[in-house]
């Protein structure tokens, strides 16, 4: 199943630290294993940085934030895309069900970008001195609106496979993404754009790379049993 079916609308048009967030582990039966090394770049002479208008709650907020939306190294090197493998193999074994955390802290959500297996649990956060809100609707999960002051822990559960965008009502700049997985062959980029899969059959493998700014773009790689394959995906702005 493509998550690109599920994404909000208007996300996925293509033009589309290693922080790697691999969910599971392991081939059953000790097959022959390979893997796989990538990076996403950006394709031509990276945008300016931009900042946002802070409105409310300065004292602690600040007067502007960074955008955050779109962050590339000097490298063209491009955090918070998520990749992962659209034809996962089959006898790879079911995501593990690990611990995964969103805070609200500085008036913005940390991480912005999350991967969670299909019926995990994410652990939203609020550690500022001021109420918050989580609210998100997606498609498939059930939707959510919750008032979250500080030190209050809230677990919301996310059922099916999707992209999920969460949004503070009350700071209109604070975003983040919950990227629903459907198997444990997903990774979220770092700093230096890098991500890995491991444990893979030796074979064809189509990747799906999404950012929120940039859309999807595909990929695809050969995986043999010794050297992991090695794989760059540029994306661009629409």
């Amino acid at each position: 199943m493509s998550l690109a079916r599920h994404a909000p609308r208007g996300a996925f048009r293509a033009s589309a630290a290693l922080t790697c967030l691999l969910l599971g582990c392991g081939l059953a039966g000790g097959a022959s294993a390979g893997s796989i090394r990538g990076k996403v770049m950006f394709a031509g002479t990276a945008p300016a940085a931009a900042k946002v208008p802070v409105t409310i709650d300065q004292y602690l907020c600040g007067n502007e934030k960074p955008a955050d939306d779109l962050q590339i190294s000097s490298a063209r090197e491009i955090r918070n895309a998520v990749v992962w493998i659209e034809n996962a193999p089959a006898e790879a074994a079911p995501a593990a069900m690990q611990k995964v955390e969103v805070d609200q802290k500085g008036c913005s959500f940390v991480p912005r970008v999350v991967v969670v297996p299909a019926g995990g649990t994410v652990d939203f956060l609020n550690s500022d001195r001021l109420l918050h809100n989580i609210h998100a609707t997606p498609k498939t999960n059930v939707s959510f609106n919750r008032t979250q002051p500080m030190g209050r822990t809230i677990p919301i559960t996310f059922a099916q496979p999707e992209i999920v965008r969460i949004n503070c009502d009350l700071h209109s700049w604070m975003t983040a993404w919950v990227v629903v997985a459907a198997h444990r062959f997903y990774a979220v980029t770092g700093p230096d754009g890098g991500f890995s899969f491991d444990d893979l059959p030796p074979g064809q493998y189509r990747l799906q790379v999404w950012h929120e700014r940039l859309g999807t773009v595909p990929a695809s790689v050969t995986v043999g049993e010794r050297q992991p394959a090695q794989v760059s995906v540029e994306m661009k702005t629409r």
